[in-house]
């Protein structure tokens, strides 16, 4: 599944594009590949999921962890491919 994710906050940084591996679900860490397949981001483990209705097939997520605050967009979803999100 094709994931953008962004950072909200003062410190925003650069936006992560790539696939997603791990499903936000509370407790545990987000794991998305970089398009090179060599390199991944793995984020500290997830206190809150909060899914926010999809428009246009987009789905939106917002994610807080031990650390940051995580805008999270589902671009794409291949059949199958990881498990659907649980909001906690």
């Amino acid at each position: 599944m094709e994931v953008v994710l962004r950072k909200v906050g003062r410190k925003s940084g650069r936006a992560v594009v790539g696939r997603l591996l791990r499903p936000p679900r509370k407790g545990s860490v987000v794991v998305i590949e970089f398009a090179d397949g060599l390199h991944e981001y793995v984020t500290t483990p997830v206190k809150r999921v909060l899914q926010l209705c999809g428009e246009d097939g987009l789905d939106t997520y917002y994610l807080q962890t031990a650390n940051s605050r995580y805008r999270l967009e589902v671009r794409s979803t291949e059949s199958g491919a990881v498990d659907q999100p649980v909001a906690n």
